[in-house]
């Protein structure tokens, strides 16, 4: 299989670019991907912002993505997918639209508020969003998603939320979750004995690697793999200047960025592997990764890069919104 070759996400039996779009960074002014606020240029109105979205979300379709990775924390990021969807007149089947629940976005449009969004994974939540995904998405929305689902949560033994999502399941649409922090490993494993999703969104890149025995397993046993933040919040890519990734990107005559994206869509269980672009042109640098192979001799030299996971998550959490 090639890069570019659609892929089935899992049992879910939908068919799938290799590299989606996530939108967590063109749907609100503040995120915490390095030099965010420079891409956005001060251009953060809510009419500069969905312009922008639409300008990338049209260049994803004309460059062969077809996964669309939403929230409901994600500011606006819903309600501009939806009307990019309506101007282009696209029918479900054209693109898959997944979105997630269990944060809602606190920040009122400000750049730097404190908190920028509140974690409630209770089925009270997942009843209010569930609506307000659907109102803005319609038909389009094929899969929905836990967001951050952890062990400590107590949301995978959270009898209400699992009878929602087998109902939801029932009506047609697919149930998946995401994960995050240092347990990622384990928090797959207790949602895999759970028996109803359909899909897992991790994160996994040259940085953080500890989730993927986990996702080859859950692969395995036929549910769909997403991989986000591939590119660490930017630490992958010029702006991180990793050298030995920059270093290693030169020698192939491509950037930092599409290397380490290509170094995750190489993972045999890696269903998706997101964009986390801001703009076209980031856009196209990470499109690039298609075009490139990460065998075991270049994948065993950017090894060094990796960290142990609560490094990894602690420097995460210390970057700021911007």
């Amino acid at each position: 299989m090639t890069n570019r070759e659609l892929r089935t996400l899992g049992r879910t039996g939908l068919r799938v670019s290799p590299i989606g779009l996530g939108l967590a960074a063109i749907g609100r002014p503040g995120y915490i991907n390095l030099g965010h606020g420079e891409d956005l240029s001060g251009r953060v109105d809510v009419t500069a912002m969905e312009r922008n979205a639409h300008s990338v979300l049209d260049a994803a379709l004309a460059g062969g993505v077809g996964y669309l990775d939403a929230a409901r924390s994600y500011g606006k990021a819903e309600a501009f997918l939806g009307s990019w969807l309506e101007r282009r007149r696209l029918r479900p089947s054209d693109v898959t639209v997944g979105s997630k629940w269990g944060y809602t976005y606190t920040a009122g449009w400000l750049v730097d508020a404190d908190p920028p969004e509140v974690k409630d994974l209770a089925a009270a939540t997942l009843r209010r969003q569930l609506a307000e995904s659907c109102a803005l998405l319609g038909s389009h929305l094929r899969l929905y998603q836990i967001h951050s689902a952890t062990i400590e949560s107590g949301v995978l033994e959270d009898r209400e939320v699992i009878d929602e999502l087998r109902g939801l399941r029932a009506e047609g649409i697919f149930v998946g979750f995401s994960v995050t922090g240092a347990g990622q490993a384990e928090t797959v494993r207790r949602a895999l004995a759970v028996g109803i999703f359909d899909t897992v969104q991790a994160t996994w890149n040259l940085i953080e690697r500890s989730a993927g025995a986990a996702l080859a397993q859950a692969h395995a046993a036929g549910i769909g793999v997403i991989v986000k933040e591939t590119l660490a919040n930017g630490r992958l890519t010029a702006r991180g200047g990793e050298p030995l990734l920059a270093d290693a990107a030169g020698e192939l005559g491509t950037t930092p960025d599409a290397l380490a994206l290509a170094a995750v869509l190489a993972q045999p269980w890696a269903d998706v592997v997101l964009s986390g672009a801001t703009t076209v042109d980031q856009l196209h640098s990470n499109l690039a990764g298609l075009d490139l192979d990460v065998d075991d001799e270049l994948d065993r030299r950017l090894a060094p890069l990796v960290e142990d996971p609560a490094e990894y998550w602690s420097t995460r959490a210390g970057l700021r919104w911007n």
